[in-house]
């Protein structure tokens, strides 16, 4: 036993590494190990001479482990000593010059249009941009033969086989949010859905993923007149001006009734958009009164109450308000372009110290 306490404590202090250490541990005490296999001819011992060399090889087993433990943490804190050297760093160094961060501007746009229709009572309402076939169609009235239904238009998620339920979508505009809103929260009720959708579609005015705005309001006695001033109070704050003339053009959308598209009078001086004078018109949004289906669907009964609901894309707005032309940019991840377009990332839009300072 001396000699092998000898022998192995030697070893253990010459070792170079962690591998080497436990090589000697399985060599030692392993199962195998030389310590191990003289334990294991205690059993064929007599009583009196196991009584003598049965705690003699415990404490050998013992100084072992113990000098493989103290051997092993003088490694760790070696390495750690040579990694601290390699990885040392002058703090009194100059430092590199770091630009700040920059805000995209699809969600400064979508903090300024948070911000906007704060002020008007609206709160902010999320929903999932995978859902399904009935709250992203049937739930607002889009009949089954309605063309956005195609899959020209509609992405449709795969199926397992023989699954025959309808298949859920990416959403293609905010309005299942709407639905949503309605179940959750009841009547009355005020609240924008922000969000991106998903069309197929894809050139300077179209990609396949996009980002939109809807609104709904809903009470007893709400009307187009209600609208008409949310949407002239919306555009104003939006585009800070002081007037803006709206022009509502009928038109039909399955979920309103009646619709109306809505222009605002605008000029292209210099191929610079200003908005609230000359004579030209740019269409900015849909709207129009929430069909009675939709708040039934929404499990609100429209014999008591009625409400309006618009949509717009933030993509598109924020193309017109800061004059970028192609909305593909958006979504080519080019720092340069953020560098230009980007914003403040501490400047946060209000209504009193200015959406887009």
């Amino acid at each position: 036993m001396d000699d092998l306490k000898a022998k192995y404590l030697g070893l253990i202090a010459a070792a170079s590494d962690e591998a080497a250490l436990e090589d000697l541990r399985v060599q030692a005490i392993g199962k195998k190990g030389e310590i191990s296999l003289m334990m294991r001819e205690l059993g064929r011992m007599s009583p009196e001479e196991r009584q003598m060399a049965g705690p003699a090889l415990n404490a050998l087993k013992d100084e072992i482990t113990s000098a493989l433990a103290a051997k092993k943490a003088a490694l760790a804190d070696a390495a750690l000593d040579e990694r601290l050297r390699g990885e040392w760093l002058d703090v009194t160094l100059p430092a590199r010059n770091r630009r700040q961060g920059t805000i995209h501007p699809i969600s400064q746009v979508t903090e300024e249009v948070t911000a906007i229709f704060a002020e008007m009572g609206f709160s902010v309402a999320e929903g999932p941009r995978i859902d399904s076939d009935w709250y992203n169609f049937d739930a607002l009235n889009i009949p089954g033969h309605h063309p956005a239904r195609a899959e020209m238009d509609t992405f449709y998620m795969a199926r397992a086989a023989g699954d025959d339920r309808a298949p859920n979508v990416l959403r293609t505009h905010t309005s299942p949010v709407q639905i949503r809103a309605m179940e959750k929260m009841g009547a009355p009720l005020r609240v924008i859905c922000p969000g991106g959708v998903y069309r197929a579609d894809y050139d300077q005015t179209h990609t396949p993923m996009f980002h939109q705005v809807e609104g709904l309001a809903l009470d007893r006695d709400i009307s187009m007149a209600n609208l008409k001033w949310v949407l002239e109070e919306f555009v104003k704050a939006y585009f800070e001006v002081d007037h803006v003339d709206l022009r509502f053009r009928a038109s039909h959308f399955p979920f309103t009734e009646p619709s109306a598209e809505v222009d605002i009078r605008c000029s292209w001086e210099g191929g610079t958009l200003k908005v609230g004078e000359g004579d030209d018109w740019l269409e900015i949004l849909g709207s129009g009164m929430v069909h009675p289906k939709v708040i039934a669907a929404g499990g609100i009964d429209p014999e008591v109450y009625q409400g309006f609901a618009f949509g717009m894309g933030i993509d598109r707005i924020a193309m017109l308000k800061y004059g970028i032309p192609d909305l593909r940019a958006f979504f080519d991840s080019d720092l340069r372009w953020l560098r230009h377009y980007g914003f403040a990332a501490l400047d946060m839009p209000n209504l009193h110290g200015g959406l887009s300072r």
